[in-house]
């Protein structure tokens, strides 16, 4: 999740403008958050679930 498109209860403006204490907090909380796959959409992550189960598939079969 990003903080573009939130909006701070506190003070009406985007959590990404870090207007007030708030806002900065919360920002600063979800940008600690963020892992490894955090910048990839979720199609490109089920793409490349699909590529992994479909390489797991080939290596059965050249197995068998």
């Amino acid at each position: 999740m990003t903080c573009d498109h939130l909006v701070c209860a506190n003070c009406n403006g985007r959590v990404s403008d870090g207007r007030c204490v708030v806002c900065r907090a919360n920002r600063a909380r979800l940008q600690e958050q963020q892992g490894p796959f955090a910048a990839l959409s979720p199609a490109v992550l089920i793409a490349l679930i699909v590529g992994l189960f479909a390489v797991a598939l080939i290596a059965r079969q050249a197995l068998a």
